[in-house]
């Protein structure tokens, strides 16, 4: 059965509706709370319809381990240990409760990506509306389903999973229940180049899965988010900071502010402007019709004389007839006298009626 949206605290998302702008907060914090609460104000104010938050403690998500396996190698976080990063990079679990109760005062919807269990139940606690399941952990079977058994709509970002790893979280999240179920199109770059994004998987996506399809964009602009909705993204999530340059380690390729109220406004008019296929003659064309070409008598005439190929013209305005008509006029009588200047109707052409 192809999904054709899913539906989060009212807001349905889908091709038929203008796309999901999530704002990603990620570790954008910087270990205070008080700039969490502001992001929340700021993708707010700038017109996203959702924040998603990131739930784990460093202890449920790596080890406390500084062998090789555990250190990152080249990137952003070259030299650290994964323990390190994510101590860092942590949403305090404290935290959670304020921040929900702050994007429902605003009127933001907010929800979260859950790392392992204790998460996922942790914002059933705080009635999360939706669950994301992260790239990295989209081959955890396990974790997807217990999210699926929540009953609440699942988004699953793709990044480094090919399709056969995509279709296996798909039949996952389906056979523990849910029946909401969107998907990201991913790079898991950070910032990840644009070239490697290959946008035109999104149709091949939509078409492959059935599902609501979407973009998770790690590239430090807009332009990749804005293309994809032009090829079927009907959401986009973007990390979002208050300062490109406040040192966290997600701040580098993240939007500020302004950025994320530019992505929200150009999304929103790249879905107007797909519309539906339509030949017809739009609203904003019809003042302008008389300014087609079409065909007026360049010469004086008397009733009854031939008209000559320089005695037409195609010209605008387009109150004649129009320029296809042309050869089939020469040659033929007019009925009545015609002054130069005045547009060619069939009822003054004899043989023409």
């Amino acid at each position: 059965m192809r999904l054709s949206y899913i539906e989060i605290a009212g807001r349905r998302i889908g091709s038929d509706h203008p796309p999901y702008v999530i704002a990603e907060l990620s570790a954008n914090h910087n270990g205070r709370l008080e700039n969490a609460l502001r992001i929340i104000e700021e993708a707010q104010k700038a017109g996203a319809d959702a924040v998603k938050l990131q739930t784990y403690r460093p202890d449920t998500i790596t080890l406390n381990c500084d062998n090789d396996d555990f250190k990152i190698k080249g990137g952003l976080w070259d030299g650290r240990t994964l323990y390190e990063l994510y101590e860092e990079a942590h949403m305090p679990w404290e935290w959670h409760r304020p921040l929900f109760e702050h994007a429902r005062k605003l009127g933001i919807t907010i929800f979260s990506s859950p790392f392992d269990t204790t998460a996922v139940d942790l914002l059933e606690d705080l009635g999360a509306p939706a669950y994301k399941i992260a790239s990295f952990e989209a081959i955890d079977l396990p974790l997807i389903e217990y999210v699926a058994r929540t009953g609440k709509p699942m988004i699953i970002s793709t990044g480094m999973a090919d399709a056969e790893e995509i279709q296996e979280a798909i039949d996952a999240a389906r056979g523990a229940g849910c029946e909401q179920l969107a998907i990201l199109h991913c790079v898991s770059g950070y910032p990840a180049p644009p070239e490697d994004y290959n946008l035109r998987t999104i149709p091949d996506m939509i078409e492959r899965f059935g599902l609501v399809t979407g973009l998770s964009d790690h590239t430090i602009d807009n332009t990749t988010a804005i293309t994809s909705v032009a090829l079927g993204a009907s959401l986009i999530e973007k990390h979002v900071t208050l300062d490109r340059k406040g040192g966290g380690p997600d701040d580098s390729f993240s939007l500020e502010p302004k950025e994320l109220a530019a992505l929200c406004r150009d999304a929103k008019t790249a879905w107007q402007a797909m519309g539906k296929v339509d030949y017809g003659r739009k609203s904003s064309e019809q003042g302008n019709a008389q300014f087609r070409r079409s065909l007026y008598f360049v010469k004086d005439l008397q009733a009854g004389d031939l008209i000559t190929e320089d005695a037409v013209r195609s010209v605008r305005p387009g109150f004649g007839l129009e320029p296809k008509y042309l050869n089939k006029l020469v040659g033929k009588k007019v009925l009545f006298s015609i002054e130069k200047n005045t547009p060619v109707k069939i009822e003054i052409i004899s043989g023409c009626q």
